[in-house]
């Protein structure tokens, strides 16, 4: 979640008037998009695992380096000497990661609790009594014996009840699969579309009230900026490329990607696309594209990962009907 398309797209206003162009319009309206997705990009995490009452489906080491990445940058948006409005995003961005970790190991804290008290309860329910007697103490342990009921249902007439539920869970589970499919088909359209809307009236206001103006060049296309602070653009480039690694192998091993918010992955790859190509727009030229390398490594860099993860959100699909159709 890089911002130095502030640099060139909010910095501070000069002396001469500059136009609108329709090349500078398209990077601030790129920009503002992007932004607006960094900004709603975790809700959709935060509320899935709220849903679900734990964390498991994702990575705590996805979700650390990550908050490294957004600490350098911070870092290295305060030393490159970005305009305030960029720098408290930046924040926001810092205070929402840590939200995230925090539901997440709040989760996963009480489901461990809960999962002890269980073991706990189970295993003095299945202490036999010492009074009881040994026939007795044969027959109760045999109801408990794993597959014991599974036997007796077998053998009953009634085998018949037991694939008959078989038969509507498998039903219930089509009818769930539809349901739920296009539910987030649509529920993921929109979402992108109120992203756009949101992200391009954004920049409409700034534009008219004054807060974004065009930027006019240097001859070489180039942004001054502190070494220190590129280094960091550098570092937190690295860590937002190494983020996603985690996440996919963990994917990979649970063969599942159930519990994972697509339209987290979606709002990052959206993000992403437009804070690139809002870059590009407003300059190709070779300084200025040297000078905002790394955050162009960070974010075009991670779109292969986010893809990735989109691969594996319908490769596992196919073997888990639950996520059917979940796929935008």
């Amino acid at each position: 979640m890089a911002l130095s398309w502030a640099v060139g797209a909010m910095s501070t206003t000069t002396m001469e008037s500059v136009p609108l162009t329709s090349r500078e319009a398209a990077s601030g309206i790129l920009g503002s998009v992007s932004l607006t997705c960094w900004i709603f990009l975790l809700v959709p995490q935060l509320i899935e695992n709220y849903r679900n009452g734990n964390a498991e489906a994702i990575s705590l080491l996805f979700l650390a380096v990550w908050f490294i990445g957004d600490i350098t940058n911070l870092i290295g948006g305060l030393w490159a000497g970005l305009v305030p409005v960029i720098v408290a995003i930046a924040v926001y961005f810092c205070i929402a990661d840590g939200v995230l970790i925090t539901q997440c190991l709040y989760y996963k804290a009480r489901n461990e609790r809960r999962a002890a008290r269980h073991h706990r309860r189970h295993s003095s329910a299945e202490v036999p009594d010492p009074l009881t007697p040994l026939l007795g103490r044969r027959f109760s342990d045999n109801l408990g014996l794993p597959g014991s009921r599974r036997r007796s249902s077998a053998s009953l007439p009634g085998g018949y009840s037991r694939r008959s539920s078989e038969a509507e869970i498998a039903l219930a589970k089509i009818v769930e699969e539809n349901e739920s499919g296009w539910s987030a088909w649509l529920k993921n359209t929109a979402s992108v579309l109120a992203i756009l809307v949101i992200g391009t009236a954004g920049w409409a206001v700034a534009w008219q009230s004054g807060v974004w103006s065009p930027t006019p060049q240097d001859h070489n296309g180039g942004v001054d900026m502190a070494t220190g602070a590129q280094i960091l653009g550098y570092a937190s480039a690295v860590c937002y490329l190494g983020a996603r690694l985690p996440q996919i192998y963990k994917n990979y091993c649970d063969k599942s990607c159930e519990g994972l918010s697509l339209l987290f992955f979606i709002l990052s790859l959206l993000g992403n696309l437009t804070y690139g190509a809002g870059i590009l727009c407003h300059s190709t030229e070779q300084g200025y594209v040297m000078t905002n390398l790394p955050w162009l490594i960070g974010s075009l860099g991670t779109m292969v990962e986010d893809i990735t993860i989109f691969v594996q959100f319908r490769l596992y699909a196919a073997q888990s009907p639950q996520l059917t159709g979940a796929v935008v």
